[in-house]
């Protein structure tokens, strides 16, 4: 069913407004040529909103992508972002009198107004600073979803004393959720989560070389964890961050409705 169609069956009171709405979260999106389909309800249909990967496109499609976003939505979220991408992404910004806000070390770009907060509060920790620039993407992206992000870098095993007392001021903050980014044996993630109580996302981060480099040992010691984590994919700071958010969002709302109650 698309839209006009929904909304003749709505207006004539064949459908409710609540089918009426699903329907439209369920179909909207809209076709920019044979090149993209921008999904301009997934942030209302997930609480998740779309981002653009910069990765592997040109200039050109980023900025159209990104324009067709801006005129749906209000606002655009661009990740792996390159120096030429965000020229480009800038020009596009002053062309539409827009806010640009530019992370160079999580390479995100978001061109809009902020997102509102909500109330959900994460931390984000990093075992090395070779592994921030993923922390910063998970940050990053928790931040447009609404969230407080207060983060603790280069804190890893191989000097665990820097982590406790860290951790303590991080923990008395309070938190929803956590992001720990880490590479080579990514040990860190698993001794957070059997520290806190709140839910523990792991980023393998692809630092380290030899056997076991590129994130794949930091990997498969996340996945064999005897702490209770959850695990993204290599240098995933997207998923984590976004991850964090919905659940940091959830919790947000949850004492919101208890505050009501009361």
């Amino acid at each position: 069913m698309d839209l006009s169609n929904t909304l003749k069956k709505f207006k004539n009171g064949e459908i409710s407004l609540n089918e009426a709405e699903r329907h439209v979260k369920l179909n909207g999106y809209e076709n920019l040529s044979n090149m993209a389909r921008v999904d301009i309800c997934r942030a209302k249909r997930t609480g998740i909103p779309e981002a653009i990967i910069a990765d592997c496109k040109t200039c050109n499609d980023v900025v159209s992508i990104a324009r067709a976003q801006i005129k749906s939505e209000g606002r655009s979220i661009i990740t792996r972002v390159s120096d030429e991408h965000y020229r480009n992404l800038d020009s596009l910004a002053h062309e539409m009198d827009m806010d640009i806000r530019w992370s160079e070390l999580a390479r995100v770009a978001v061109i809009g107004a902020p997102a509102e907060k909500t109330g959900g509060r994460i931390g984000v920790i990093s075992a090395g600073t070779a592994d921030i620039p993923v922390a910063e993407e998970a940050k990053e992206i928790a931040i447009e979803m609404g969230c407080t992000v207060n983060t603790l870098y280069d804190v890893g095993v191989a000097g665990i004393h820097r982590l406790f007392p860290e951790l303590g001021r991080l923990v008395s903050e309070g938190m929803d959720a956590v992001v720990v980014a880490a590479g080579r044996e990514g040990t860190l993630p698993s001794i957070i989560a059997g520290l806190v109580d709140v839910p523990v996302i792991g980023v393998p981060v692809s630092t380290g070389y030899g056997a076991g480099g590129k994130g794949e040992a930091a990997l498969l010691s996340m996945l064999q964890s005897c702490s209770v984590l959850a695990v993204v994919n290599i240098d995933a700071g997207f998923v984590a961050g976004a991850f964090a958010a919905r659940i940091a969002n959830l919790a947000a709302r949850n004492r919101k409705e208890d505050h009501y109650l009361k």
